[in-house]
């Protein structure tokens, strides 16, 4: 059996003329954190949204777990891109009991839920009175109701406080041992580098660099080389 939940590989993905995703290949390991760093417009955003099946790659393959990706597959994948989908008009806990429904689950999920993302004293409050980061953190909820092997957080904590980031970054750091492989993409390196056991560097939709956070590494340093090296490579 392989040690890796997900792996990647010649994945590209073309706009016309224009290349969004350039034959990138990654290994992500069981029960681990890796954070997909790179500045806006990188391509982050593409590549996720191929593993969840989102968008359809022009060519490359994509593996969870030793077989090629099929739309099963998705019920063992979990994923917050962009902004949570959750009903505002309803409690957090109407809005789990929705995701139990959908995923055919025991309603006991939503109370463990409830529990892992701190939100069980406010399960009875309606989401639109919600501060950002209880949305994001029930928007995390929904997205690991159904024990996903594999989470993908696509800039979770953008528009969150600090004490919000901090609340995110602790329930993120805690998945790896409930069984769940996170990617965690964002454009900041100081909050990949605090929760990412490793980390892989995208600019212009080409991997620069892939493999675990060493202390001793200038990651500012290696993220702007990256950076200047691959831009304007997918230019025609």
């Amino acid at each position: 059996m392989s040690d890796y939940t997900l792996e990647v590989k010649d994945l590209t993905k073309k706009f016309n003329s224009q290349i969004a995703v350039n034959n990138v290949s990654l290994s992500i390991r069981k029960n681990s954190v890796y954070g997909l760093l790179g500045p806006n417009g990188a391509g982050k955003s593409t590549l996720l949204k191929m593993i969840t099946g989102m968008m359809k790659p022009t060519s490359g393959y994509i593996y969870i777990e030793d077989h090629l990706w099929t739309r099963q597959d998705l019920r063992n994948i979990g994923a917050l891109i962009e902004h949570p989908t959750i009903y505002p008009n309803l409690t957090a806990r109407e809005n789990l009991n929705v995701a139990c429904t959908i995923y055919g689950l025991p309603k006991t999920r939503i109370e463990e839920v409830l529990q892992i993302i701190g939100l069980q004293h406010s399960a009875k409050k309606k989401v639109k009175n919600f501060s950002m980061g209880m949305k994001q953190r029930l928007g995390l909820g929904i997205a690991i109701i159904h024990n996903p092997k594999l989470l993908i957080l696509d800039e979770p904590t953008n528009g969150l406080d600090p004490i919000g980031i901090e609340e995110l970054r602790a329930l993120i750091t805690a998945l790896p041992s409930k069984g769940i492989t996170v990617i965690l993409s964002s454009h900041i390196l100081s909050e990949v580098a605090q929760v990412a056991d490793e980390i892989g560097i995208i600019s212009d939709g080409v991997i620069g660099y892939s493999g675990k956070v060493d202390p001793d590494l200038d990651l500012e340093k290696l993220f702007m080389e990256i950076v200047a090296r691959n831009r304007g490579v997918n230019e025609c």
